[in-house]
This record gives structure tokens, sequence and C-alpha cells, in this order.
């Protein structure tokens, strides 16, 4: 999967599941989780 910000390549563990999160249905890495704040995060999706 990709980020949907950035569109680096989010990892995945050994179930299967990306390190990283979903917001409105959009997966996000966790770099960019720590680089912008919630409110801009969703201004960017």
């Amino acid at each position: 999967m990709k980020c949907a910000i950035c569109s680096e390549k989010i990892e995945n563990t050994f179930l299967n599941k990306i390190v990283g999160t979903f917001i409105k249905k959009k997966p996000i890495c966790p770099e960019c989780q720590k680089k912008y704040s919630k409110e801009e995060i969703l201004k960017k999706l």
C-alpha cells in the first residue's frame, strides 16, 4: 500500500497489517502522522 499523502510505500507486518493507520479509509504512513497534525491530515485528504 502507498500513503495517501506522500505516496511512499507503507510496510506490512507478518500478519499483513500495515505499519500506519487508516483515516477516512485511506492509509497514512507513520512519518506523515508525526509530521502533520490531525487537522492538517484531514485537509490534505
